[in-house]
């Protein structure tokens, strides 16, 4: 069993949907997710949120032939750390 990716719920990635095309569609017009509550930095559609926005699904579905799980993970947290840094900039 794999582990699960180690999210600590900061909401960087919501705040920065417009820098991918995956999820731009999500942008409310200033690059933060329209389901991202600011206040809580939770998804206000969490339950029925985009697979894109499910990290386990969207590997299984899309990137499991090309990395292993822990790349991925690791790959991950990469952009996790950059995006809180852009934030900490802002």
């Amino acid at each position: 069993m794999q582990k699960s990716f180690p999210c600590t719920q900061c909401g960087a990635c919501c705040r920065h949907v417009n820098f991918s095309e995956l999820t731009a569609y999500l942008d409310r017009g200033d690059g933060i997710c329209r389901h991202h509550d600011t206040g809580t930095h939770l998804c206000t559609i969490y339950e029925q949120r985009p697979d894109v926005c499910r990290v386990d699904t969207y590997y299984e579905q899309h990137l499991k032939k090309q990395y292993m799980w822990d790349e991925f993970i690791e790959i991950n947290l990469i952009a996790c750390k950059q995006l809180s840094e852009l934030d900490k900039s802002e």
